[in-house]
């Protein structure tokens, strides 16, 4: 983030690096569906493959935890549950705000997931006055003159902003000055915060752009086998090659964002 710290140091209090912090989650979903199925034990090598990790880094992670599973048995899947949500502080509520609620806040406040991994929307707020009582997911939309007060009548130390980009960096300001702690940004910007108060940004662009990098290496990977091996490529595969012209020349293959 561009000033101040918008993570955590690398390693907790309780020493575990934040990499498998990140990656407890991952776990939890897994072992969360295992037990759905009524699945008492699993594997360190299922449990990995079901996580989208290897068995030897999922191990060193659980070895945090101080559990380390039964040699020809694996883990309990209820017992990691629990761990893992403890580890997270999932076993109790947390109260959250949601700033901003266009489109985005409003697909985000009709999740269903949040109740059930521990965390309760206590208001949703917005800046137009004509969403003020408005009823999404349930809830009356509250404007956000009354942000500082909602935020201490309901002991809220996480907040949600889905701003548009130009608003965020206010509402940020007014989330940390109201003690606000923590905050899952949506808003397509770089907040600046104070020490003590932790930002996680959701970019929905920016994964596309990866995903499209990775889909141009492949389409590149496929035309590889196109080239001859004195490294020409074969007249008729350069003439079958659709011609990209822009305004200014030929187009790049990635344009700058």
């Amino acid at each position: 983030m561009a000033t101040g710290r918008t993570h955590r140091p690398a390693t907790r209090s309780r020493g575990i690096p934040e990499a498998t912090v990140a990656r407890l989650p991952l776990y939890l979903r897994a072992l969360t569906g295992l037990s759905e199925r009524s699945v008492p034990t699993v594997s360190s090598e299922e449990l990995a493959a079901a996580a989208g990790v290897n068995s030897a880094k999922l191990r060193k992670d659980f070895s945090y935890l101080g559990s380390y599973g039964t040699r020809g048995v694996g883990y309990d899947v209820e017992y990691l549950v629990y761990q893992i949500s403890r580890e997270l502080g999932l076993t109790q509520d947390w109260p959250i705000v949601m700033v901003g609620i266009g489109n985005l806040g409003a697909a985000l406040a009709n999740y269903g997931g949040f109740a059930s991994r521990g965390f309760r929307v206590a208001a949703l707020i917005d800046a137009d006055p004509a969403m003020t009582g408005k009823s999404v997911a349930g809830m009356a939309v509250q404007h956000a003159d009354d942000l500082e007060k909602i935020i201490d009548d309901n002991g809220v130390s996480i907040g949600v902003i889905a701003t548009p980009a130009g608003a965020a960096q206010q509402v940020c300001d007014r989330l940390v000055a109201a003690g606000v702690t923590s905050i899952l940004n949506f808003a397509p910007t770089v907040l600046s915060v104070p020490d003590g108060v932790d930002v996680r940004k959701v970019d929905l662009s920016i994964e596309l752009q990866i995903l499209a990098f990775h889909e141009q290496r492949k389409a590149g990977e496929g035309q590889d086998d196109t080239v001859d091996e004195a490294g020409a490529e074969p007249p008729a595969a350069a003439a079958t090659k659709p011609a990209r012209k822009g305004p200014d020349g030929d187009v790049p293959a990635v344009m700058p964002a």
